[in-house]
């Protein structure tokens, strides 16, 4: 909606204020006896902050840190408990007043006054929604109460619990504090409400005292807090809170501070789309004439989380005002520190403070603008409320790359585009700077009165100074992946072979990945399907001896970290499940000898699959290499979902032996697919030479139960469209990698002999270690039984993707001993051992291995 500055001005333009408004939509002069300040806005009264978000992952990961550590580490939270319980014996009577009077101030004084507070400053909604967040914690923290007394373990409720002079034990969780807290959390910041500030001072005091003189635990009073903070942030977002940023008068004081004089302020929005046209009023005028004339600011506003706004001041100049909102910094600080930790060749500093990434905003726009780079110079900078408004030049003029029309890029006007390009981001590279954000809508081009083409590189928030060569050559793949996405791979490569050395250009083959790219520029790339492959070529037929290969950018993905907080639940389940008193028992009954030759015989298998990778590669591959190779698999185990490391592990050694990739690829998946094969005609045989088949007395209940979860997973195969289609679209791809090498490999009887006895010789060997471990405590089962107990509870614990099957393989594994009528506790000694033997002692091996096999340049 138009706001006019000062108030009392008509609300509809007209005399000077139509023509400051027209010199913004039209770059006319403004009268110079305008005193009026026409803004054409729509203020957000109320917003939700991001680092309310961020609050609430962090008190849910408190939550749930100070409940583990209740537990896991309850004789450390219990020790500190004590030492500052000490005191209670010689303080528990001198406090005793203070302590009812804190009680008093914290359940009745205390939320009142800051109630009052904030009705005499006519806060009505914010009483509301204190009271409501008061509320909320409350629940939580008696539905946290009701839990852990209903369903918490022995152990877990004692980390929670306080014991009385008695020696009696009570679950102490005040939930009370909860409520306290979460209404301080929405009723204000502490520098600005002075009873919150106070208030806070007191709960803390009053959970000291309470916590020296025995009345609730460490976790217990964390665990309230952190409860309370989560409520209250919860509420905080969900409600949204008074906009703190500059809007109206507060934005005309930024930019006067800035050095300024404006006569007219218009928020620029991206008109292409309905939303962006509300907010400009009832001027009709206004849609069309903006978008078609002002397509510059227009860009600045998409390159950007930031409110544009296009400005004409007192001596008639047009310009262009970005303002940083301090609310959307958190957001901003994050996503950089989040890339810089999972991207190599980005720097980790990220500013929070709006302070802060003004000045950094301001830094590298001087920089750039002292190298010669063709960007919009930056004017002047000033704040008011929680804003920051940056004065820029306006590019008069100029268009973005993404709605550059297409015949401007045809032809020699095209190529000397594309060369103009190359050219202000090699004058950014000379100082030094990198843009990291270099996107359709971050370059805009323009034509001057000769027709000659000049291109500006704008939104330099993200850049850095002094950056590295790998900063530099993700700038170049990005700029050369934008301009292919507007004149073709090769054209775009070739305008990069003319602007650049050869060194670069083979530099950038390597980086031609989605990570390396912008979001917008990402999402476009992905639609525009076998780009970076044409990329790839055309750099290869530019120059032949260029590598392409892609190399890892990322330091993690989501799937590593999916990875990681499953292992970390995986380990807790395990450490707090099992009953280590009982498994020291066992093993130190256990049979030393049998423990040996299950070591000894998980080894085996090794070789085994070594057996089976060289029968299947084409050509000669050492077997000692290709053991080696199989044991540096069990290393990389460690941080990789069962099997997909030492699949990977092995497609890197066939390729450094000279192996093709797609040949490499097929022989890998051609091991996986025979191991399963192996495996089901084991079973099979396994059964029948044991007779444990026979129709006269049925199997045992393990096999049962395996032939009862294979029969489901048919059913569901055979009868459920969607399942059969799921299975076929992931079988299909690794059946037609592998039909060509199984081809070659039947016209090869004893390669394919080796090869599945290979396989054999792998899973036999994880079986007889498995039987060996069992016997290690003097019990028995058949041959078929261990085998099923094993292959199953293998291959569904290894369906959880943790490194190794962490946490499933145990647990499917202890559940197939017990159901084979195992005792419970040598059911967990047994799986305990065996996974020693066969994963835990083998990692130190698998890593010396590695490191051979790295020195030998085969990995």
């Amino acid at each position: 909606m138009p706001e006019t500055v000062p108030p009392g001005a008509p609300a509809t333009p007209s005399g000077p204020q139509t023509a400051a408004l027209r010199a913004v939509l039209f770059d006319e002069a403004a009268p110079p006896d305008s005193e009026l300040v026409r803004v054409v806005d729509t203020p957000e009264r109320r917003v939700r902050h991001p680092s309310d978000v961020v609050g609430m992952i962090a008190s849910a990961l408190g939550i749930a840190l100070v409940l583990v550590l209740s537990v896991v580490a309850h004789g450390t939270t219990q020790g500190v408990t004590e030492d500052v319980q000490d005191f209670a014996t010689v303080l528990g009577q001198l406090l005793v007043v203070p302590v009812n009077v804190l009680e008093g101030l914290v359940t009745i004084v205390l939320p009142v006054a800051v109630l009052i507070e904030l009705g005499v400053r006519r806060l009505g909604r914010q009483v509301v929604e204190s009271i409501a967040a008061a509320a909320l914690g409350l629940v939580m923290g008696v539905l946290a109460l009701v839990l852990v007394r209903e369903f918490g373990s022995p152990e877990f409720i004692g980390g929670l619990s306080i014991t009385d002079g008695k020696n009696a034990s009570h679950l102490a969780i005040p939930a009370y504090v909860s409520a306290v807290a979460a209404m301080l959390t929405v009723a204000g910041p502490r520098t600005r409400r002075r009873t919150v500030r106070w208030s806070w001072n007191v709960l803390i005091i009053a959970l000291l005292v309470v916590l020296i003189t025995n009345q609730v635990s460490l976790p217990g009073a964390l665990l309230t807090l952190l409860l309370g903070r989560l409520a209250g942030q919860a509420v905080q977002y969900l409600s949204g809170v008074r906009s703190e940023r500059a809007y109206g008068p507060a934005l005309v004081q930024a930019v006067r501070r800035a050095g300024f004089r404006p006569t007219a302020l218009v928020r620029v929005r991206d008109l292409g789309t309905a939303s962006g046209v509300d907010d400009l009023g009832r001027i009709e005028d206004v849609v069309a004439v903006t978008r078609s004339s002002d397509p510059a600011a227009v860009a600045l506003t998409r390159a950007g989380d930031n409110r544009v706004y296009a400005m004409v001041d007192d001596d008639g100049v047009r310009r262009d005002v970005v303002v940083l909102d301090g609310d959307r910094q958190v957001v901003g600080a994050v996503t950089r520190m989040w890339q810089a930790l999972r991207m190599r060749g980005l720097e980790g500093r990220a500013e929070i403070s709006l302070k802060s990434v003004a000045e950094r905003t301001a830094l590298l726009s001087y920089a750039a603008a002292g190298a010669g780079v063709r960007t919009p110079r930056l004017l002047g900078i000033g704040m008011a409320e929680d804003s920051a408004a940056l004065v820029l030049e306006h590019a008069r003029g100029a268009v973005s790359l993404r709605d550059l029309p297409d015949v401007e890029l045809e032809g020699e006007r095209g190529d000397a585009v594309l060369a103009e390009a190359w050219e202000q981001l090699r004058r950014a590279h000379t100082a030094g700077l990198t843009h990291h954000q270099l996107t359709s809508d971050v370059l805009l081009v323009h034509r001057d009165e000769d027709d000659d083409p000049h291109v500006w590189i704008t939104g330099w928030e993200q850049g850095e100074i002094a950056s590295s060569t790998l900063a530099r050559r993700l700038d170049l793949t990005q700029l050369l992946s934008l301009l292919a996405l507007r004149v073709g791979a090769r054209r775009a490569v070739a305008s990069a072979v003319k602007a650049l050395p050869d060194s670069d250009i083979g530099a950038i083959g390597p980086l031609l990945q989605t990570i390396a790219l912008p979001t917008d520029t990402r999402v476009e790339m992905r639609r525009a399907k076998g780009l970076i492959d044409e990329l790839r070529t055309a750099i290869v037929e530019r120059l032949p001896e260029a590598s392409v290969q892609p190399t890892r950018l990322a330091r993690f993905g989501a799937r590593t970290v999916i990875m990681l907080t499953l292992t970390i639940v995986a380990v807790v389940a395990v450490v707090t499940t099992i009953n280590f008193d009982e498994i020291q028992t066992a093993l130190g009954d256990a049979n030393p000898w049998w423990m040996a030759v299950s070591f000894a015989l998980a080894g085996i298998t090794w070789f085994g699959a070594a057996l089976t990778l060289v029968a299947f590669t084409p050509g000669k591959v050492p077997i000692l290499r290709a053991t080696l190779a199989q044991m540096a698999g069990s290393f990389v185990a460690l941080a990789t979902p069962a099997g997909i490391g030492p699949a990977a592990l092995n497609l890197r050694f066939l390729s450094r032996r000279g192996v093709s990739v797609p040949m490499a690829v097929a022989t890998v998946a051609l091991v996986q697919i025979s191991q399963v094969v192996v495996t089901v005609a084991l079973l099979i045989v396994i059964s029948l030479a044991s007779g444990s088949g026979a129709l006269v007395q049925l199997p045992s209940t393990t096999i049962l139960l395996a032939v009862a979860i294979t029969a489901v997973v048919v059913l569901a195969l055979l009868l459920v469209p969607w399942v059969r289609r799921w299975a076929w679209d992931k079988a299909r791809p690794t059946l037609e990698q592998v039909w060509p090498r199984l081809s070659q490999m039947l016209g090869q009887p004893t390669r394919l002999a080796a090869g599945l006895g290979g396989n054999v010789i792998m899973t036999m060997g994880y079986v007889l270690a498995f039987d060996a471990a069992l016997h290690a405590f003097g019990h028995r089962l058949s041959i078929v039984d261990v085998a099923v107990v094993y292959l199953v509870g293998n291959t569904i614990g290894a369906l959880i993707p943790t490194p190794g099957g962490l946490g499933g393989v145990e647990a499917a594994l202890v559940g197939g001993l017990t159901a084979a009528g195992i005792p419970s506790a040598i059911a967990v000694s047994v799986t305990f051992l065996f996974r020693f033997v066969s994963y835990w002692v083998r990692v130190p091996i698998g890593w010396m291995a590695m490191r051979y096999l790295e020195k030998k340049n085969d990995l």
